[in-house]
């Protein structure tokens, strides 16, 4: 008990960031990216209709290259060609599309000559701890599987992130409450907003990976700023 309660006061104490406000921001269509630009906003979410053949193409591809790990900066004006190496159109036509499509809408809305993608499959929680992002802002979608875990901003207390952020949700109750844990949907495209963002210094939006349940996996798609 003696351990709970200081962590418990602490919640109680905002920082200087902590009482800066912030907001994520849904919708059904996709000009809703366009609010991250909102100087309130760090997280920004299109909750689409995924195409049920992308989903059947992302299954297939998870079960047939269930250790996928593929990183790469990809010229905008050159992804069609770089995307191919990693995931030819002939096998997963309608899943590498939908990645074109979502290179071509990121380095537009941030004006990128290059992008960094990360895909993955992915059987246990790459960043299991809560943390911030050290970059301008992140796209984040995860095609099937459990999807990324967040925290409203003036629920977080950010003491706690970093080396001593918990991992489960039950030990939670340094850096939020368990019940004030959010997660996105499958299939939606995700803005996160980070640190390197300017003027969202110590207001980046905190996440993690979520626990993948054993004899499951997820198939993760990120694109970062290149230049």
């Amino acid at each position: 008990m003696s351990s709970v309660a200081p962590l418990e006061a602490a919640s109680f104490k905002k920082t200087e960031h902590e009482s800066v406000e912030r907001r994520a921001v849904f919708g059904s269509d996709v000009s809703v990216l366009s609010e991250i630009y909102q100087p309130d906003v760090n997280l920004s979410v299109w909750n689409r209709a995924i195409d049920p053949e992308v989903r059947v193409e992302a299954d297939a591809l998870v079960a047939s290259d269930p250790s996928i790990q593929k990183s790469m900066v990809i010229r905008a004006d050159e992804a069609p060609v770089s995307l191919q190496a990693i995931l030819p159109k002939q096998q997963y036509r309608a899943l590498h599309a939908d990645m074109l499509w979502l290179i071509d809408a990121f380095s537009y809305l941030f004006d990128l000559r290059e992008v960094g993608l990360r895909l993955a499959v992915l059987d246990t929680a790459m960043c299991p701890k809560f943390h911030v992002d050290k970059v301008p802002c992140r796209l984040i979608t995860t095609y099937t599987g459990i999807a990324t875990e967040w925290l409203p901003h003036h629920l977080v207390n950010r003491r706690f992130l970093g080396p001593n952020a918990p991992t489960s949700l039950g030990a939670a109750q340094g850096i939020c409450q368990p019940s004030d844990v959010e997660i996105l949907e499958a299939g939606a495209v995700a803005l996160l907003k980070g640190e390197s963002w300017e003027g969202n210094e110590g207001c980046g939006l905190v996440h993690r990976s979520p626990s993948i349940p054993v004899g499951r996996q997820r198939l993760l798609l990120t694109l970062d700023f290149g230049r």
